[in-house]
């Protein structure tokens, strides 16, 4: 093997071949460190004095199936001046590890193709290994994300396991990268947000939410100047809740069997868009016999569709107008749920017209969770957690698809 063959294949420059094997499966090659190239580890001077040597392997890029080892006896060097007796630095391997650079960044590039476990199993190292390479380059990449530039922002909690286990993401809007993971949920998951957003000099102009009190009032102390925008999409889920459990009330209560049937049959015609009803499976028929049957429920069904009318107006004054109205019929129907639901949305009245001042939405923070549970399905869960932040926070570069 030529020297210029270590270069170009193993990165592996200032070093002479020596001799190859081949043992278990593995190919071996021997290289030798050449004398001009011993320096001090410290101040970097060449005029050092052998003090023995230490004999390392570190696996390489493959060839072909077949895994190759470099061995190399690093030399010990002293230097009067430093007052040190230590191995020379090498410049193909990051210290405490057994593996090149070239290796590195292989298995970096293999990651972006497959699973830790296929690029452990194709490479033949453990699983560990692996990992530890995605960790250090997600680490040096994304561990402190640039807030600088950030204008427009979504915040919202994801359920991570069982137990009551979350995680408060923040993203930036603007480009579709989170920029924060925090543990827990509420107020105090933010606070490391908020210090290093201070440190930024960054200028927020606007923030979308859902209307928890936590969020509010840490909005309100941290960015008293954004637009603060209530998610439409957090108020119709909030709606659909309580459409459900108004559903299985009014089913309980029901004495007619024909009544009760219909009821049960229900629950996801109610909750699924006009537009979204099968008619192949006479999905709208359906529906519309259960709403004849039962008044209220038709009055809570209509009243959530004109909810929907809210964020679709052309302007604010003409979405205020909409809104206000939607209140007063709610407040009139005589329903409880309604009336309670009413009194809610007048509550947070300016963070829901917001939304015509500047019109974003925590909508693409939701598509950002479900690659979060995705990326939790095909790992089978994340036991480091530090590891799997980082992985949330590179998600904006993930690529997912069916193998197969």
């Amino acid at each position: 093997m030529s020297t210029s063959l270590l270069y170009h294949a193993f990165g592996l420059r200032g070093y002479d071949y020596l001799s190859a094997a081949y043992e278990g499966g593995h190919v071996r090659f021997t290289i030798g460190q050449r004398p001009h190239t011993r320096r001090c580890p410290l101040c970097g001077s060449r005029r050092v004095a052998p003090r023995g040597h230490q004999q390392r392997t570190f696996r390489t890029v493959p060839i072909g199936g077949k895994p190759v080892d470099i061995t190399l006896d690093i030399p010990r060097v002293a230097r009067t001046r430093c007052d040190i007796v230590r191995q020379v630095p090498l410049d193909f391997a990051d210290p405490r590890r057994r593996y090149t650079r070239s290796f590195e960044r292989y298995a970096l590039h293999l990651s972006r193709l497959m699973t830790i476990q296929d690029v452990a199993q194709h490479l033949q190292v453990g699983w560990d290994t692996i990992k530890d390479i995605q960790k250090r380059d997600l680490q040096h990449r994304f561990k402190k994300p640039r807030l600088t530039r950030l204008k427009q922002i979504a915040i919202d909690e994801i359920a991570i396991g069982k137990g009551h286990r979350y995680l408060t993401v923040v993203l930036n809007l603007d480009n579709g990268a989170v920029v924060f993971v925090g543990d827990g949920k509420g107020a105090d998951a933010l606070l490391p947000f908020w210090k290093r957003l201070r440190a930024s000099g960054a200028c927020v102009e606007a923030v979308a939410t859902d209307m928890s009190a936590a969020y509010i009032q840490a909005v309100r102390d941290h960015l008293g100047g954004a637009v603060h925008v209530f998610d439409h999409f957090h108020v119709i889920k909030l709606f659909n809740e309580k459409l459900s459990d108004f559903r299985r009330e009014l089913h309980r209560e029901a004495g007619d069997q024909l009544h009760k049937e219909v009821l049960k049959g229900t629950r996801w015609l109610l909750l699924k868009n006009p537009e979204n009803l099968d008619p192949q499976r006479n999905e709208r028929e359906r529906l519309e016999e259960a709403l004849r049957l039962n008044k209220p429920l038709a009055t809570v069904y209509y009243l959530k569709e004109d909810l929907r009318q809210v964020w679709a107006q052309p302007d604010k004054a003409t979405a205020a107008g909409v809104l206000d109205g939607w209140i007063r019929r709610a407040g009139a129907s005589g329903i409880k749920m309604l009336q309670k639901f009413a009194v809610t949305l007048a509550m947070y009245r300016t963070g829901l017209l917001a939304y015509y001042d500047c019109r974003i939405s925590t909508g693409p923070l939701e598509g950002t969770n479900n690659k979060i549970k995705t990326m939790q399905r095909q790992a089978y869960g994340f036991r480091d957690q530090e590891f799997f932040k980082l992985k949330i926070l590179a998600l904006h570069e993930a690529k997912y698809a069916l193998l197969g």
